[in-house]
C-alpha cells in the first residue's frame, strides 16, 4: 500500500481530495443545518405548562442562562429564565468545555425532570443542547412591597429580583452582622448568612459561596455589614422551606 500510494498521479490525488472536501463540506453544513432545526423547531414546554406539569414528569424548556455554580464532576446547576418565569437547574450534565461556555445571555434546551426539594421547585437529571436562538433579556422584579408575604414570593419562586430599603439586624445573639454557615460553624469561602427586615418582618438571605464565592463583590460586601446598615440588594427567589433568596448584590444606603 505504501508503494502503491507514492505512485498516484497528481491528478487523482486532487479529484479524492476534492471528493473529500466535498463530503466534508455537505456534512458540516447537513449538520449545521440539523442544529439550526433543533434550536427552531424542537418543542418545548411554555413556562405555563411547566408550571402545570406533574412533579416528577419529563420536561423540556428553552430558557436563557442567567449565572452557574461552580462546575465540577461532569455537572453544574443554572439559574435560568424566559420570558414569563425561571428555572432553577440543579446539577445538569454539562462538560467542563461547555461549562465554559454557559455565559449569561446564552439559550439552551433543557430536558429533565421536574422535582421539588423542601418547597424548591427545580429541574433535576438534566441534559442540554446550545442554541442559535436569541437569549432573551431579563431585568430584575422589584418586590419590596412582597416582601413579608410568603406566597406573592413563591408566585417568583426562581426569579431575578431586587429589595430595596431593608435593614440589617443581627443574626446571632453576640450580635453579628452576619454568619459563616447557616449556624456559624464555617470559615471564609463558605456560604454567608444574614438577616433582614423592613421593619415588621425577619428574613435570612443567603450568599451562596458555588454562585458567588469570597472572591466576588457581595461576598465581601456581606463580610462589611454593619447591624443597622440600609441596604438594596438583588438575587435570585430560591426556595428552602420558605425564602430564601441566593443574593448576587448588596448596596449600603
Amino acid at each position: 500500500m505504501k508503494t502503491f500510494k507514492k505512485v498516484l498521479s497528481l491528478a487523482v490525488v486532487a479529484a479524492m481530495a476534492l471528493s473529500v472536501f466535498g463530503c466534508a463540506s455537505n456534512e458540516a453544513a447537513e449538520t449545521e443545518a440539523n442544529e439550526t432545526e433543533v434550536a427552531v423547531d424542537a418543542e418545548y414546554l411554555s413556562y405555563a405548562e411547566y408550571e402545570a406539569a406533574a412533579l416528577d414528569t419529563e420536561v423540556t424548556v428553552l430558557c436563557t442562562v442567567m449565572a452557574t455554580q461552580s462546575w465540577w464532576e461532569d455537572k453544574i446547576t443554572v439559574y435560568a429564565a424566559d420570558q414569563d418565569g425561571a428555572y432553577f437547574i440543579y446539577e445538569m450534565a454539562c462538560s467542563e468545555e461547555d461549562a465554559a461556555n454557559l455565559t449569561p445571555g446564552t439559550t439552551i434546551l433543557v430536558t429533565g425532570y421536574k422535582t421539588e426539594w423542601e418547597g424548591e421547585v427545580e429541574i433535576s437529571d438534566a441534559t442540554f443542547e446550545f442554541t442559535e436562538t436569541d437569549g432573551v433579556a431579563i431585568a430584575a422584579v422589584d418586590l419590596t412591597a412582597d416582601f413579608a408575604d410568603d406566597d406573592a414570593l413563591l408566585a417568583h419562586q426562581n426569579q431575578y429580583f431586587s429589595m430595596t430599603g431593608l435593614t440589617v439586624e443581627a443574626i446571632g445573639d453576640n450580635g453579628e452582622a452576619f454568619f459563616y454557615k447557616w449556624d456559624n460553624s464555617g470559615t471564609q469561602g463558605d456560604d454567608l448568612y444574614f438577616t433582614v427586615s423592613d421593619g415588621t418582618t425577619t428574613r435570612t438571605f443567603t450568599v451562596e459561596s458555588y454562585l458567588t464565592g469570597s472572591d466576588t463583590d457581595v461576598y465581601q460586601a456581606v463580610e462589611a455589614l454593619n447591624v443597622g446598615d440600609t441596604i438594596n440588594v438583588e438575587g435570585y427567589m430560591y426556595w428552602y422551606q420558605g425564602p430564601n433568596p441566593h443574593i448576587t448584590s448588596v448596596s449600603v444606603g
